[in-house]
């Protein structure tokens, strides 16, 4: 019985750990935080007002896959400014070990590019408890560290799309660039993306566009949409 009871005792120990550290689903509100920044202290996600939001997380400083990572994404900065987007980046490095990681990887922008500079924050989240309301902690090299996530949020403060990458692979910034603008039309015209759309291209229907009557009465909606089997109907791009 003594040995049931410990049974019992751990397991409700670690259903109790897995509720705590639950991934946030998509359109559930993006969990609020408050935490000292390399641009000063944030509240997210409330300090980025009604745009689009990305949230990064990181296993840790200095780490070659996430250097060569924020290094891309600067340069892609004024990419996802078009889109009405605002960037975060977090790890459970402290404020110091962030500043010296920013400052190396501007140095090194300079070096290979003649410019650079990180414009958006990295996070400090040095006991993890913004990690664990985003269910990004993992253990790493026996560390609690954070995974290597992806967090959309709209300028509803709702979550739109999760991903999470394994350590040894870099993450896609034309991809999820590609999925924010992807969201963003589907939004705005009420249309489906299809496999590997990129901006630009042809969309999904929700249903037919027209009925006979109406193609009738505007035989120029025939040159707008058009059909490819059964049910899949097209609105051409631009």
């Amino acid at each position: 019985m003594r040995n049931f009871g410990i049974l019992i005792f751990l397991l409700g120990t670690t259903l109790f750990t897995c509720a705590q550290n639950r991934i946030p689903m998509l359109g559930e509100s993006a969990p609020n935080f408050k935490s000292q920044t390399t641009n000063g202290e944030l509240e997210f996600p409330g300090d980025f007002g009604a745009s689009w939001k990305i949230l990064f997380s990181h296993p840790g400083d200095f780490t070659p896959v996430c250097t060569s990572e924020i290094m891309h994404l600067s340069k892609m900065q004024d990419a996802f400014t078009a889109l009405g987007v605002k960037i975060a980046i977090i790890s459970t490095d402290d404020l110091s070990t962030h500043y010296q990681w920013k400052q190396s990887m501007e140095d090194d922008l300079v070096e290979t590019t003649g410019s650079g500079k990180i414009e958006f924050p990295i996070i400090a989240d040095v006991n993890g408890e913004i990690s664990e309301k985003y269910g990004m902690l993992q253990l790493t090299e026996g560390q609690i560290k954070d995974a290597r996530g992806v967090f959309i949020i709209d300028p509803s403060n709702k979550i739109r799309s999760v991903n999470f990458y394994p350590l040894d692979v870099g993450r896609n910034m034309e991809e999820i660039k590609r999925v924010v603008a992807a969201l963003q039309t589907s939004e705005k015209e009420e249309v489906l993306m299809p496999v590997n759309w990129k901006e630009g291209e042809d969309v999904l229907m929700k249903k037919q566009p027209y009925t006979e009557a109406e193609l009738k009465a505007n035989p120029a909606l025939a040159n707008k949409y058009y059909r490819v089997g059964l049910n899949l109907w097209y609105k051409k791009g631009q």
